[in-house]
């Protein structure tokens, strides 16, 4: 039973905007709400005034001044006027939870259209208040000083899995190389180099170990960037620049805080919003052609493949090896370069991901496309897979 058998009501993506990512020195958070939401808008055939509702994915947690964001898409248009407006945070998924919000306002019959903003200014902090900021996400780092950061805690999660499952340092360069070769084809990344697999896996001046196992190259990076979706219920807008792309399916699940109640591989809130998506989809893996992982280090990519189900526990490996996730496998994951190569705008990258999807089922991802692409799947987690969530979305 497909979402719209569920609820009664079709959710489709009808115009979206996009942002480049990277060091924007030029850009603020409010140039970069209104650059995105502007083009989202436009795109959808839809007049301002006709936007019932917003949400905006910030995370923010001190890395700029201004803390209350919601009303900077207003910017765009004085016909944005008094439309409600919402912020939603929950750590790197924040512009995950800013769309599913959005989408609960169209089932709700609260709203019609909904433009979903996700936005971050990250490098204009210093790296203190950036590290502090984003340790701020878990439970026993927050507060604390630390050399290393969030690579640390995924860190532990590498290590973790080498005592359990033996040496990962090979295969996590491999991710690495495979999102840094994607990159290249997306004209929205923070990074453009394909890097290739051997300086991946080595360490090096230029690569060097942050926090074994995990190199430079298997850290996302910290970037500045928006995306911005509109949702409309039932029908797209006439005029809209692009063909809809319609919501099969979702899923949200928290896990616990504390790292004493949580198998650190185990990931298992990101299982549970895998299966209530693709549950509420009537969709398995196997009907995908793309998906959209959350890769904010290599590690965490490879946990994904079994989590999602390409590989058994402690094997994620072989989808690397038989060439699953790659461009032509049977389950390409990351076209778009994913977090690592595209950047991390934290509240930005949820929404990223759907925009990204949804230009491959419309068939407007240029050099990332993928051809025949009908089905994609998006994953976005926030903090070391505490709020998970899980799209599929499908071509019309």
């Amino acid at each position: 039973m497909a979402l719209k058998d569920q609820f009664g009501t079709d959710v489709l993506l009808t115009g979206w905007g996009h942002t480049r990512f990277g060091k924007l020195e030029g850009e603020t958070l409010e140039s970069l709400v209104v650059a995105a939401a502007a083009e989202a808008i436009a795109n959808s055939g839809l007049e301002p005034g006709q936007i019932d509702e917003i949400y905006v994915g910030n995370y923010n947690a001190g890395m700029v001044p201004l803390a209350f964001t919601s009303s900077l898409a207003l910017q765009v248009s004085d016909e944005l006027a008094n439309v409600p407006a919402t912020r939603v945070e929950n750590a790197c998924a924040s512009g995950s939870g800013a769309f599913q919000q959005g989408v609960k306002a169209l089932l709700a019959g609260t709203a019609r259209n909904v433009l979903v903003i996700g936005a971050e200014k990250m490098t204009s902090a210093g790296a203190d208040t950036v590290g502090a900021a984003l340790l701020a996400a878990g439970y026993e780092s927050a507060g604390h000083p630390s050399r290393t950061g969030f690579t640390g805690l995924f860190a532990e999660v590498a290590r973790a899995y080498e005592d359990r499952y033996g040496a990962v340092s090979d295969v996590l360069g491999s991710i690495a190389a495979k999102n840094h070769h994607n990159g290249m084809s997306n004209p929205y990344a923070q990074m453009h180099r394909d890097f290739g697999v051997e300086f991946c896996r080595t360490v090096s001046e230029k690569n060097p170990m942050v926090d074994a196992p995990l190199r430079r190259t298997d850290c996302s990076p910290v970037s500045d960037g928006a995306a911005a979706v509109v949702l409309s219920a039932g029908h797209a807008p006439s005029g809209a620049a692009t063909a809809p792309v319609r919501l099969a399916g979702f899923g949200h699940a928290n896990d616990f805080l504390p790292a004493a109640k949580r198998d650190p591989l185990e990931f298992a809130g990101s299982r549970a919003a895998w299966s209530r998506a693709l549950g509420m989809a009537g969709v398995g893996l196997a009907d995908l052609d793309l998906a959209e992982v959350h890769d904010c280090f290599t590690i965490a990519e490879l946990v994904m493949y079994e989590v999602m189900g390409l590989a058994e526990r402690g094997k994620g490996s072989v989808a690397i090896e038989d060439g699953s996730v790659y461009r032509g496998g049977r389950l390409p994951v990351n076209l778009s370069g994913g977090l690592k190569a595209k950047g991390h705008p934290v509240g930005a990258t949820g929404v990223s991901q759907h925009v990204i999807a949804a230009m491959q089922l419309a068939g407007t991802a240029g050099e990332m496309q993928l051809p025949g692409a009908r089905r994609a799947a998006v994953h976005n987690m926030g903090g070391l897979a505490i709020a998970n969530y899980v799209s599929v979305l499908e071509a019309v």
